[in-house]
């Protein structure tokens, strides 16, 4: 799995691509975002379009990143999961802890109202 950082208008974006299997990235992706939240930036947008597997340490991964940022008084979006990773999200009941937009534009309109 590789993944890219940028930020868009206060808005962490997170564009995941590959298997989210809880690898080495996992940790890459912990630091991107405490460099943010050190920064001040508390909104974060994950773009799964391109994940086509997550196992129960991708969710771990997920969960920590909601969990941090919302220690920090932020919030995270899941933008636009593919049909097979959002019938795990279903099936886990993480929707109902994860909000979920079909675009970055929809999650960034999503965290800063």
């Amino acid at each position: 799995m590789t993944f890219n950082s940028a930020e868009n208008n206060g808005v962490l974006v997170l564009k995941l691509e590959g298997n989210l299997i809880g690898e080495e990235v996992g940790s890459g992706l912990l630091d991107a975002a405490n460099d943010a939240i050190n920064k001040g930036t508390l909104l974060c947008a994950i773009d799964i379009s391109d994940v086509k597997y997550i196992n129960s340490s991708g969710i771990g991964v997920l969960i920590t990143l909601l969990t941090k940022f919302r220690n920090n008084e932020g919030e995270v979006v899941i933008v636009n999961p593919s049909e097979h990773v959002k019938k795990l999200l279903i099936i886990t009941k993480l929707t109902a802890i994860f909000k979920i937009a079909d675009s970055v534009e929809e999650a960034i309109q999503q965290l800063k109202s």
